[in-house]
């Protein structure tokens, strides 16, 4: 995936924040696997596969909420990783976003439920909450 705007159109299936939320999610992931941002729609150096997104998307989603991660995405409609992929996939479609040919909507599906992922695989590192 790469983004081509960042300003999602309103008649939205989910909440607008969750389609920013994805925005900043690719860009975090991309950084975090070091790919560089697209600069052009065919930039192949920049793609991200929807499992990688999705791994990003509860890293980003666990660093900014905590262990509310899971009730903010809920408060946005968005109830599985499927979710995320059909918030991806229209953004596509809208052509804020591009995909390769091998992209599709099952890459996104049951990739990890959210109750596991978000909720009881948390931990607080106490180190770094303690720390002066």
């Amino acid at each position: 995936m790469a983004v081509i705007s960042q300003s999602p159109a309103s008649g939205l299936k989910f909440h607008p924040d969750a389609y920013r939320f994805v925005f900043e999610a690719l860009h975090f992931t991309q950084q975090k696997l070091n790919r560089p941002a697209a600069v052009h729609p065919d930039d192949e150096e920049a793609h991200i596969t929807g499992q990688e997104l999705l791994h990003g998307i509860k890293r980003l989603g666990l660093k900014r909420f905590g262990r509310l991660a899971k009730t903010v995405f809920e408060h946005w409609g968005v109830k599985s990783t499927g979710d995320f992929g059909r918030i991806v996939f229209e953004l596509i479609e809208r052509g804020e976003m591009r995909k390769t040919d091998r992209d599709q909507l099952s890459d996104f599906m049951s990739v990890y439920d959210f109750q596991e992922a978000l909720v009881d695989d948390y931990t607080i590192k106490t180190k770094e909450a303690f720390a002066e």
